[in-house]
């Protein structure tokens, strides 16, 4: 993509069934941005959370990346890095495609910042709709998912505060 007429590259990260782990946005497409991509999205990832094998495009930078993060001990040793295998990547490609088809329209961003805040909204939402975030909408309606996305961009009372105010009110109200 686009931003202030200068291509951008958009790196993301996509689980097997689909659902989005991470991305990241780079001016650059070296093993550098490759790296902090990686490391971003394995930092948020408990040992057991981490895989097993990485799956990517043909890239020549992934493969250096992944080499510098196991000998930094912040990839596992075990991980099996597969360069673009066919049908394994569709997945990939698939989630991306639906991401371009949101993207086409704005037509380029004019900084990074706004660049990365609007894929960040339609990351979001997107995962509500692929049903990643069910499990943390607690009421199981649309004001669970209005506090996911609060949450998310930082905009409201998190969902824990409502609950927490709400028992204070109610223990206030009652008589001793």
């Amino acid at each position: 993509m686009k931003v202030r007429g200068k291509w951008t590259y958009l790196y993301r990260a996509v689980d097997k069934f689909g659902n989005t782990i991470d991305f990241y946005l780079s001016q650059t497409r070296n093993a550098k941005a490759a790296k902090r991509f990686l490391g971003k999205a394995m930092n948020g990832l408990t040992d057991w959370e981490k895989p097993k094998v990485i799956n990517t495009n043909k890239a020549p930078t992934y493969g250096t990346a992944i080499w510098e993060l196991k000998a930094e001990g912040k990839c596992p040793k075990e991980l099996v890095h597969r360069r673009q295998v066919k049908y394994l990547n569709n997945v990939v490609e698939a989630d991306h495609g639906k991401l371009k088809q949101l993207l086409k329209p704005v037509r380029g961003f004019k900084t990074l910042k706004t660049a990365y805040a609007t894929i960040k909204g339609f990351e979001v939402m997107r995962a509500l709709r692929k049903g990643q975030a069910a499990i943390f909408n607690l009421t199981g309606d649309i004001r669970g998912e209005a506090r996911i996305v609060e949450r998310a961009f930082g905009i409201g009372p998190s969902a824990l505060t409502e609950v927490v105010a709400m028992l204070a009110r109610n223990l206030d109200t009652k008589p001793a």
